[in-house]
């Protein structure tokens, strides 16, 4: 049996819950999706706070990437079309652009389609920074 990575998405958060929905059907890469809610986070190597604040792609080795990387490690593993995208992802300067994008998203999800007061990021920076 092939260990998965663990794609960890805010579960209250409609917002969230809408989009990953959408990636199940429509990208369909290959990991284990989990709120963080239901995840094993002590497992995981992910403190709470960090999976409040952001999707997470945790690998198998125990590796964590967190908002547009863990997006871009998602769009990776999702084949030929997506993959070209997940890479486009990962190099500079469009990886700063989609952490810039996703931030914004993010400390906005509260107020977008699906969105509600527990969408809320409680911080404007990353746990423990």
């Amino acid at each position: 049996m092939k260990i998965q990575p663990v794609l960890v998405f805010d579960g209250d958060c409609g917002f969230c819950t809408t989009s990953v929905r959408f990636v199940e059907r429509r990208v369909r890469p290959e990991c284990e999706i989990v709120p963080w809610q239901f995840a094993d986070l002590v497992a995981l190597g992910v403190p709470q706070e960090r999976a409040e604040y952001e999707v997470l792609w945790v690998t198998p080795a125990g590796t964590v990437y967190g908002g547009s990387q863990a997006v871009a490690k998602a769009l990776l593993s999702a084949g030929p079309g997506w993959s070209v995208l997940g890479a486009l992802l990962t190099l500079p300067p469009m990886r700063w652009a989609a952490h810039v994008v996703y931030r914004l998203i993010a400390n906005n999800r509260h107020r977008l389609p699906g969105g509600t007061a527990a969408c809320a990021v409680r911080e404007s920076r990353p746990p423990g920074r």
